[in-house]
């Protein structure tokens, strides 16, 4: 899942370290728009519904927490 986590992020925005980057929203790497974007694939890729609730920074600048959402978001 992690895989195919980060080629949306890169498809979204190319040329970062998203292993590593722990600041993707307050860096300011990931815009509003990047965001919906991002909120859009990852519904539509792990068949989840993002809520307004869980639109903050906290689950957004990272990929690890990115994944810890969708897990949370599965139920697994």
């Amino acid at each position: 899942m992690m895989e195919k986590l980060i080629e949306i992020l890169e498809d979204i925005q190319p040329g970062v370290d998203y292993r590593s980057c722990t600041t993707l929203i307050d860096d300011h790497i990931l815009d509003s728009f990047g965001i919906l974007s991002l909120v859009s694939e990852i519904e539509d890729t792990f068949d989840i519904e993002v809520s307004p609730a869980e639109l903050i920074p906290a689950n957004f600048n990272s990929a690890e927490s990115l994944m810890a959402m969708i897990q949370r978001l599965k139920g697994e």
